[in-house]
């Protein structure tokens, strides 16, 4: 059978939406022979997908075992949270010198997208949305793909403590995204990295001060 690495890419990218959507929670077995079955495929084009899915962090394959969707415990978050602290204001920073007029009203129009979302999945994707502008950077691939691979690890724990907080911290976040922005507007990249990075730390505080969204069920 001929493989098809298009089909391969799209039984990832629904895999994926149903990660971070949490209908496959970390944790959960992904069964090659189950999801063939459901896509009417071979195992081949199953395990592109799946490797596919390994390198961006959102499941951990074990040789000769099988392939489970990633779990962090507190201290593995919260270093994947120290991590991005560190990282996304040097991508911002390195982004910033080409940041255009109409750049900077797409980052406007994603940051009220942001305060629009009615759902907690909708606000994740436009969050995510969001920081992904800000700091692109087409010459900082290896950096980018890092930032990515840490936003894949954390997205479940984001998403369950927004949902227990029941939006609590959203009005900070809107109030962090606007500073942020105006700090991009003024070409002041020093605060622009500071405001970021307090963004950050201010979730893995959360984050930390809520050890039930590590445990299942």
């Amino acid at each position: 059978m001929t493989h098809d690495p298009a089909r391969s890419a799209a039984i990832a990218a629904e895999l994926r939406a149903r990660i971070i959507g949490g209908q496959l929670p970390p944790g959960a077995r992904i069964r090659q022979e189950e999801i063939a079955a459901e896509f009417g495929v071979s195992r081949i084009p199953i395990r592109e997908a799946l490797r596919s899915l390994a390198d961006s962090g959102l499941i951990t394959l074990i040789p000769s075992t099988g392939a489970w969707v990633t779990e962090l415990s507190l201290d593995e978050c919260r270093e994947v949270y120290l991590m991005r602290e560190r990282l996304e204001p040097l991508l911002l920073s390195m982004a910033m010198p080409d940041h255009t007029p109409e750049a900077m009203a797409e980052f406007l129009h994603l940051a009220e997208a942001v305060e629009a979302a009615s759902s907690a999945g909708e606000f994740l994707e436009c969050d995510r949305a969001f920081h992904r502008a800000i700091m692109a950077v087409p010459h900082a691939t290896r950096l980018t793909e890092t930032v990515d691979h840490l936003w894949n690890l954390s997205h479940y724990y984001r998403r369950r403590l927004l949902t227990m907080e029941a939006g609590g911290r959203k009005d900070d976040i809107f109030a962090e995204h606007r500073m942020v922005l105006r700090a991009i507007e003024i070409g002041d990249a020093e605060s622009a990295e500071t405001t970021l990075a307090a963004h950050i730390r201010h979730t893995r505080r959360r984050v930390e001060a809520d050890p039930q969204l590590f445990e299942r069920g």
